[in-house]
C-alpha cells in the first residue's frame, strides 16, 4: 500500500527549524511508538510534507525542507489580541488555574474555526493571547519514516480526520 488520498499514514519524524541565525535547531521528535497519524489528502498537514510522502510505502524514509511561507507563514502581529477575562469563567467563577502565562488553550473563533492561543500576559485589560502557530516565521526541515499505511474508514473520510490511536478521539 502506498501513501495516497484517503489513506491513514503514520509517520515518525524529527523536526528542525531554521531560525536564520543559529542554523538548524532541533524542535520535535515523534517516535515510531507514538507515530503521528493523519488522513492523506484531507488538508490536515502541510501540503509540502504530504507531497514528500506521496507514493511512499511503510519503511520508506523522507526528507523535506519547507520554507516559512509554505509552512505556517510569517509571524503576524495582528494575531496577538486581548480577550476579555469574562470569556474564561467556568460556572460564573474566574478560573485562575487556566489563566497562567505560557498556557496554550484550545478555542474557537466566531465562525467556529479551531484556534490555539498562548497566554502571554494577564492584566487589567484582559488576557493577552497569541494565536500564531508556534512555528510561524520558521523554515522547517523534516526527516522521517513511513511507519504504517491503512485504508481510512468511511467515517474518517466523512469527518476529514483520523479516529483512534494516533488520531482524533471522539
Amino acid at each position: 500500500m502506498i501513501a495516497e488520498k484517503n489513506k491513514v499514514i503514520s509517520v515518525a519524524y524529527e523536526l528542525h527549524i531554521d531560525d536564520g541565525e543559529n542554523g538548524k535547531e532541533f524542535k520535535e521528535k515523534v517516535t515510531k511508538e507514538q507515530a503521528f497519524a493523519f488522513l492523506f489528502g484531507a488538508g490536515n498537514t502541510l501540503p509540502a510534507l504530504e507531497e514528500a510522502i506521496a507514493g511512499k510505502k511503510p519503511g520508506d524514509t523522507f526528507e523535506v525542507y519547507i520554507d516559512y511561507e509554505s509552512a505556517y507563514g510569517d509571524y503576524d502581529e495582528s494575531k496577538v489580541t486581548i480577550v476579555p477575562k469574562s470569556n474564561f469563567k467556568e460556572e460564573g467563577k474566574k478560573n485562575k488555574e487556566m489563566l497562567k502565562v505560557g498556557r496554550v488553550i484550545a478555542m474557537q473563533d466566531d465562525q467556529g474555526n479551531r484556534l490555539r492561543g498562548e497566554i502571554l500576559k494577564v492584566d487589567y485589560k484582559g488576557v493577552h493571547m497569541d494565536f500564531n502557530s508556534p512555528l510561524a516565521g520558521y523554515d522547517l526541515y523534516f526527516e522521517g519514516e513511513i511507519i504504517d499505511i491503512r485504508d481510512a474508514d468511511p467515517e474518517e473520510i466523512d469527518h476529514g480526520h483520523v479516529h483512534g490511536p494516533g488520531g482524533h478521539q471522539h
